[in-house]
């Protein structure tokens, strides 16, 4: 592929995991990726690996417009596509989570997104095509307790993608949505650190769920028996951005499959009752663990 032919893909939140793996394996499909971390830090590993890293912090308009226009200087005015993965989970009852925590994940998981995405449409609108993708989450459609500020900015995401997908229709602009579920990287140990920054366990009425929930966070990354590797979202990720007609909606992992195929024919009540038993360890300490707690 030439270099005036070449794909160009912008892409959010590289610094680990999604983002870091997608970046690589793009670039070794032939596309030439610009991939995005918070820290300069986090350039020189990417940079090593044959991709274009750069500076693009999603809580900051000003570093948002400064990346898309490096990637539009750099391109002659190219960009055929823009995965925003950039996010992370903030842990904890609602009842326990101010408004500034609620702000701060909406602010990285849906405004940041939202600010990145129109600041590349004129470039794809001029060139008549593109693709937009966004990394959800099987909790963009299924509520799981003790995660609402996360189910509610991908529930939000979700939102405006789909309506995004019906504004660009017949602009050659293409939107998807990849819905994962668990992924072995480190969004448990991040979801942590932001769990013990904006909960204090002690003077919750939640206090002996977040210690078995602290558990589950500090479990080794792909704990689980449906934990699948980053690799796996990579792969819907090359069907939303080469495919001829890229779907509106990609599942990874078997809970995804699982939950949007029961919300289809089971009602509301119903739908709890599962989603709540298949989260019930993670809220109960063992007989062993409650012998264990000081007196």
């Amino acid at each position: 592929m030439g270099e005036q032919e070449q794909r160009v893909l912008l892409i959010s939140g590289c610094s680990t995991g999604i983002g870091q793996v997608s970046a690589v394996r793009m670039q070794q499909r032939g596309w030439r990726v610009f991939a995005g971390v918070r820290r300069e830090a986090d350039l020189q590993p990417l940079r090593e690996a044959g991709v274009e890293p750069l500076v693009l912090d999603v809580d900051n308009s000003e570093s948002i417009h400064a990346a898309v226009d490096t990637v539009l200087t750099a391109t002659g005015g190219r960009l055929n596509a823009l995965f925003n993965n950039a996010g992370y989970g903030q842990p904890g009852a609602l009842e326990d989570l101010d408004r500034a925590a609620l702000r701060a994940q909406f602010e990285t998981n849906l405004f940041g997104a939202h600010e990145l995405t129109c600041a590349v449409l004129p470039a794809m609108r001029a060139a008549g095509r593109g693709r937009i993708v966004f990394n959800s989450s099987v909790l963009g459609f299924a509520a799981l307790p003790f995660r609402g500020a996360y189910n509610a900015s991908k529930f939000a995401m979700e939102g405006l993608a789909d309506t995004l997908r019906m504004e660009l229709r017949n602009s050659g602009i293409q939107v998807s949505l990849i819905e994962p579920g668990p992924i072995a990287t480190a969004f448990r140990a991040n979801a942590h650190r932001h769990f013990k920054a904006q909960i204090d366990p002690q003077s919750s009425v939640h206090k002996e769920t977040y210690r078995a929930m602290e558990r589950r966070l500090t479990a080794p990354d792909g704990a689980g028996g449906f934990t699948l590797p980053p690799e796996s979202v990579v792969k819907r990720l090359i069907h939303a951005l080469e495919a001829p007609r890229a779907r509106p909606r990609y599942y990874v992992t078997f809970p995804t499959y699982l939950f949007g195929t029961l919300r289809r024919f089971l009602s509301t009540r119903m739908m709890d009752a599962i989603l709540l038993r298949s989260t019930v360890s993670e809220r109960q300490l063992s007989a062993t663990d409650r012998n264990d707690e000081p007196g």
